[in-house]
């Protein structure tokens, strides 16, 4: 990681999908230590610029699809595409988690191990291809209890086995859906040496929610044409 590389990032859901707004989400976050906060709640109504100025801390806004199944997913991807700087498709199945991965357009798919689907190394190949993050929920790990935590513990850990043998990109969350379950970078690092995973990879993970963002604002944005291409406004001003 270089020194240009954004800090760790976090990703909530605010009211209505969760308990929280997203001020008070974002204000959690910064107390906690993230550089940054996505917020995955497309109903919530905010203002990204004025959280960022309150609370000194980046606040992303993000879309992230639950559909049944692949076709109504592709729909409302394109539909979220051209507004959202993330856009992500909540996997679980195994026809939304090869979807998704076999997408350019979805940055992020989010909680694949979540349902009965599974994720190998067919759908690791394809999200190296097409560039899509796999998200390593930390959620389950962190709230579950008994059985269902060591379920979730020994998932992750094959999940990584996979992800990083294919050397497919990766992201990093707990997935809270209030304030009260925010962590700090310290704890869920704390949580990955318990599966076995090195301090570095778990903020890796973190700060990559940073990096898509400020990929995607840029391709947003409208000087962008394509990768290392940009409107010049001198040019056209001169015209």
């Amino acid at each position: 990681m270089t020194a240009s590389d954004p800090g760790p990032y976090e990703t909530a859901y605010a009211r209505p999908d969760g308990d929280a707004t997203a001020a008070r989400l974002a204000q959690t976050a910064r107390r906690y230590g993230y550089d940054g906060l996505v917020i995955r709640t497309r109903e919530t109504e905010f203002d990204a610029d004025a959280l960022r100025e309150r609370y000194d801390v980046d606040v992303v806004p993000a879309v992230e699809v639950v559909a049944d199944e692949p076709p109504s997913a592709s729909g409302a991807v394109g539909n979220f595409r051209p507004d959202y700087p993330l856009v992500l498709v909540r996997g679980g199945t195994d026809a939304l988690n090869r979807f998704a991965v076999e997408q350019d357009r979805v940055d992020v798919l989010a909680a694949p191990l979540s349902g009965e689907g599974g994720f190998n190394h067919v759908l690791a190949k394809a999200a190296a291809t097409h560039g899509t993050r796999v998200e390593f929920d930390l959620g389950p790990a962190l709230r579950e209890s008994g059985g269902r935590r060591v379920r979730a513990l020994k998932g992750l850990r094959k999940l990584r086995e996979i992800v990083g043998h294919y050397d497919a990109p990766y992201v990093v969350s707990a997935r809270p859906t209030s304030h009260l379950e925010v962590r700090s970078p310290r704890e869920l690092v704390a949580l990955g040496a318990e599966l076995g995973f090195t301090e570095e990879w778990i903020r890796d993970g973190l700060a990559e929610w940073g990096r898509l963002a400020a990929r995607n604002r840029e391709r947003l944005s409208a000087e962008f044409i394509s990768p290392g291409v940009r409107v010049d406004r001198c040019e056209e001003d001169d015209r």
